[in-house]
């Protein structure tokens, strides 16, 4: 631009306007003169056409739109000169995209360049290309450019132009490089002793391997040796030397490259790069220069990353965790970040975890840091490292933070607070004062979910209900409180506040008023709540108080004309049922318990980004399951096995249902709840179980009805007068030898016996189930209905509402795998035999083994497709202890058996199994998966687990089921009825209610109300 008058004088006329107008003007002239010329072309000479290209870039710079003179720049490309082919190459990839038509009438003048002796038009055409890029850049111009990167004729600038113009194809299209040729160039170019042409070669290397490892699996040595060159400063120039530190870019993009293979096999190699990692780790401090830290610090994080996707021994490990304790705790924010973040991430390493919680106070002072994403980090790791050892302190400093933190964290601390105060608490006492803390702090941010869960465990354990009625009734003292609190409160002293009847300003005059108080600062949501809390207490009051009764009808009466269409159902229900004396206690009486079932808080916190420190958190959090189950409704004998997990109610999934002497049909999940006095409840009825008492008039009890009981003592009597039978055989053993096998008997009891035979293709599945009637009276009643988890397709053919003496019939149950998990699917089946009416709830053995199709592997296929997976969430590990004392032999049977194929000969260590099957979903499709075991012959009762497929799911519970499997010990007999029971003379026959009996009968009378 040197020289040019007219150019000067425009940009000094450009600076020199007083406003945007006048600029603007300015503009448009100069475009106006500029169009004209470029019509003219003879009076346009080469001085005067590259002016006016260097006053487009300028006016497009400024942000105006230069909607012409394009082919004039791409024209200057074929000019002989360098002046003009410089501007022309300059302008045009800063006016032109890559769809722009104009840049195909250059491709050939570029390529022309390209493959020319002048290495001046050589970089100028590279930079192009590289800024440009393109397909149709990358198709034509790709095969020229690779071979000026491995040609030894060009200086070492026109490589790295080269190498780095060679990446940006790559990326528009990866079909640019044939692999296949271009493997062992890549390996040539890794042995370059140019540290620039290296450094551009490897960062071409980092985009080949992640999206094909397997092919440059000779490159992998070659990363370590040069990360061995620099770890020893050899050959390297001073240039690339950075505050002392040699070529730390280099270092970084090579320990990324080696990231992207699963493993390194060669000992020798594996060996070596320990050691130079070991060099990095001990060599790495904090310093005053900011730009040394930086540096050295990119390399040193770079390092523990390669440390975590190595599995490197327990002592790095753990030497990797003092480095970063250490880091947590300088004055640089930035390194407290990454310390942080990196922590977070070594949480996905088993053996280190104890070595973190030393670190436990100072992660819990960067809550306390100024700078916010700091805070976050330091929840995000307390969150991922909390177990029963440290979870009171950390719930403790969560609440405590609460009062301070910033609105946009609070809601995120809230629902982490309350899922560790539900995982891990020591006792459920300690829980209700946290959940009642959480809301008193932090009211606003605590959604519905965290106040219905512990409404769920107050409700399913008795000894909890009068402490946390006390702690309810203290938070009301307060002069203001939240409404969440109000509406916690008023639920549970409306349950059980007449447990503290005998406390001094506990009686139902003395709630009432005091929750009364609280009704003109609540919303209409919460009023139904306390008009079903006013009830509550007047039902419990005995004898009756007329003085309550009165406050309470005034209330109702109230509320009779209100807008609100539920407060005003509600208070004519309660109001009409209060008068119905004795109807009104049936009616009103205490909730049942809650059906077991997966936390809802834990769902939420699941739907978050998924980050490498997510992941870790996420994968931390499967390794420790939820115990809150476990204190809600504490199992039995310690002997028992875990129990599988039973379905509740799928919201997403119609339920498929057979209907007696009729068709299947669809239940709409919205629809209205057989318990109406769950409905009575408003907001709780999505969380409330459904009746557990299921009449002959009534038919079997719906899905919400299921619990964690099935496997153990799946008999249960249905009616409220009812005989009991002793059923033959373990239930859970004829399960589980069903998931082993296809057929065989699922229950049976003195008159019937249920069989099943299945077929499995794919991710498809056929059972019959065999009702055989055993007595010599026929079985009449006879229902049937599946209870799906979501992730399976059931289809229950109809059953015959009667079976004949010695008969036996057979329904056909038509089975489809939507997405891999444990989930099990329940049937629930009823029948009468003359006045004994019998319900069973049984596990249909379609389980995850099913889905599974042998597969043997050699390991030419076996070790490609285990190198691809390369770490978690795909590739997951676990070391499993308490595992039943199996020989190789007799382990190898028993993977055999659910249908994972043992591949012998595979692994060297001949104390170690490795095993392949195939997985069928419908969304998955064919999964292969993989698996390796790592057995102790001094101890039989542990082992290492590694298993990996395609999907981390499908991943996640494969490694869980054949854990169970390992782990699992058969349940002993145990008497489910005693065996009078069944020997009581029956009850009289059951006869339809007259219609006498029914003004006395309280659902009836709410039916007619509703």
């Amino acid at each position: 631009m040197t020289g040019m008058r007219g150019l000067s004088v425009f940009i000094s006329d450009i600076r020199n306007c007083q406003n945007k107008e006048a600029e603007r003007l300015r503009v448009d002239k100069e475009l106006g003169n500029i169009r004209t010329c470029f019509k003219n072309d003879k009076v346009l000479t080469p001085y005067k056409k590259k002016k006016y290209v260097w006053k487009m870039l300028y006016i497009h710079m400024l942000g105006y739109d230069v909607d012409f003179g394009h082919m004039e720049a791409v024209s200057l490309i074929s000019a002989p000169k360098y002046p003009e082919k410089q501007v022309g190459y300059i302008v045009t990839s800063c006016l032109l995209n890559e769809n722009h038509d104009f840049l195909k009438l250059a491709i050939n003048t570029v390529r022309n360049d390209i493959i020319g002796r002048n290495e001046t038009f050589q970089c100028l055409a590279l930079t192009l290309v590289g800024n440009i890029g393109g397909r149709d850049f990358a198709e034509s111009l790709a095969p020229d450019v690779q071979k000026l990167l491995i040609s030894s004729s060009c200086r070492p600038l026109v490589r790295k132009k080269a190498a780095l113009c060679l990446l940006r194809l790559f990326r528009k299209n990866p079909d640019a490089i044939n692999v296949d040729g271009w493997a062992d160039r890549m390996t040539q170019l890794l042995d370059e002793r140019d540290l620039g042409v290296l450094t551009s070669s490897t960062s071409l290397l980092v985009a080949l391997v992640s999206n094909n490892h397997e092919a440059y699996s000779s490159c992998l040595p070659k990363c370590v040796k040069i990360l061995e060159r620099l770890a020893r400063n050899q050959d390297v120039p001073q240039e690339y030397t950075y505050y002392g530190i040699p070529s730390p870019w280099l270092q970084v993009k090579a320990m990324r490259a080696l990231q992207y293979f699963p493993t390194i096999e060669d000992p020798s190699t594996r060996k070596s790069l320990f050691e130079v990692l070991q060099r990095i780790l001990m060599g790495t401090d904090v310093v005053k220069n900011v730009n040394k830290n930086n540096a050295s610090h990119a390399v040193l994080f770079e390092a523990l990353s390669l440390v975590i996707h190595l599995d490197a021994e327990k002592e790095m490990m753990s030497q990797c965790v003092a480095l970063l304790g250490k880091f947590i705790s300088v004055r640089e924010p930035n390194i407290r970040y990454l310390g942080l973040e990196n922590m977070t991430r070594m949480l996905m390493v088993t053996d280190v975890q104890d070595v973190i919680k030393k670190h436990q106070s100072q992660i819990i002072t960067s809550l306390k840091d100024p700078d916010i994403s700091i805070r976050r980090r330091a929840l995000d790791l307390l969150y991922g490292m909390c177990d029963v050892s440290n979870a009171k302190d950390i719930v403790e400093e969560l609440l405590q933070y609460l009062s301070t933190a910033e609105f946009s964290m609070r809601e995120e601390l809230s629902l982490k607070a309350a899922i560790l105060a539900e995982k891990f608490a020591p006792d459920l006492s300690w829980y209700v004062d946290v959940i009642l803390q959480l809301i008193d702090k932090a009211g606003d941010f605590v959604s519905d979910d965290i106040w219905f869960r512990v409404v769920q465990f107050v409700t399913n354990n008795e000894d909890l209900q009068p402490y946390a009625a006390s702690k309810a009734r203290e938070y009301l003292n307060k002069i203001a409180i939240h409404e969440t609190m109000v509406k916690v409160s008023a639920y549970i002293l409306g349950e059980y506040g007449h447990l503290l009847a005998r406390q001094p300003g506990c009686s139902a005059s003395e709630l009432f008023s005091i929750l009364h108080e609280k009704l003109p600062t609540v919303s209409t949501p919460t009023i139904p709540i306390l008009l079903s809390t006013y009830a509550k207490l007047l039902m419990h009051t005995q004898p009756r108080d007329p003085e309550l009764e009165k406050k309470v009808f005034a209330v109702f009466k109230k509320y009779e004309s209100c807008i609100d269409v539920e407060i005003q159902q509600r208070a004519v229900e309660y109001f009409e049922l209060s008068k119905k004396g004795a109807a009104f206690m049936d009616v009103l009486a205490e909730m049942p318990k809650f059906p077991e079932r997966q936390s809802s808080l834990i769902k939420k916190a699941e739907v978050v980004e998924d980050t490498a420190d997510q992941s870790a958190i996420k994968l931390r959090a499967q390794q420790q399951p939820s115990n809150a189950l476990v204190l809600a409704d504490p199992q039995p004998v310690s002997g028992a096995p875990p129990p599988l997990k039973i379905p509740s109610e799928p919201q997403s999934v119609a339920r498929s249902v057979s209907q007696p002497n009729g068709p299947s049909n669809s239940i709409d999940p919205q629809a209205p709840s057989p318990d109406l006095l769950s409905d009575l409840l408003g907001p709780l009825a999505i969380e409330a179980p459904s009746g557990a008492v299921s009449t002959e008039q009534h038919g079997p009890s719906g899905t919400e009805g299921v619990t964690d009981e099935v496997g153990g003592s799946a008999i249960v009597p249905v009616g409220e007068q009812t005989n009991s039978v002793e059923v033959i055989g373990n239930i859970a053993e004829r399960f589980h030898a069903l998931c082993l096998k296809d057929s065989g008997v699922l229950y049976e009891d003195p008159y019937i016996q249920i069989g099943i035979k299945a077929e499995w293709r794919g991710h498809h599945g056929r059972l019959v189930l065999f009702l055989g009637n055993k007595s010599t009276s026929p079985l009449t009643s006879v229902q049937a209905l599946i209870l799906p988890p979501a992730h399976l397709k059931l289809e229950l053919s109809p059953v015959p509402d009667t079976i004949p003496p010695r008969a036996q019939v057979q329904s056909p149950l038509e089975v489809m795998n939507i997405r891999p998990s444990r989930d099990v699917a329940v049937l629930d089946f009823s029948y009468k035999l003359g006045t004994i009416v019998v319900g069973a709830k049984l596990r249909i053995p379609a389980v995850l083994n099913k889905f599974l199709q042998p597969l043997q592997l050699t390991s030419e296929e076996f070790f490609p497709q285990w190198r691809a997976l390369s770490g978690p969430p795909l590739k997951l590990q676990e070391v499993v202890r308490g595992v039943r004392p199996l020989a190789l032999p007799e382990m190898a049977n028993l993977f055999n058996s659910f249908r994972v194929t043992i591949c012998p000969g595979l692994d060297p260590n001949p104390n170690n199994l490795v095993a392949s099957t195939t997985f069928y979903s419908d969304t998955t499709g064919a999964m292969l998966c993989l698996a390796r075991i790592e057995t102790d012959p001094a101890d039989r009762t542990q082992l290492r687990m590694t298993v990996g497929s395609g999907d981390p799911t499908l991943t996640f519970e494969l490694k869980e089921f054949i854990k169970e499997q390992l782990i699992a010990i058969p349940m002993g007999s145990r008497a489910l009825v005693p065996t009078a029971a069944a020997a009581a003379p029956p009850p009289p026959v059951a006869q339809p209610p007259s219609p006498a009996a029914l003004a006395d009968d309280p659902g009836a009378m709410l039916a007619g109300l509703l």
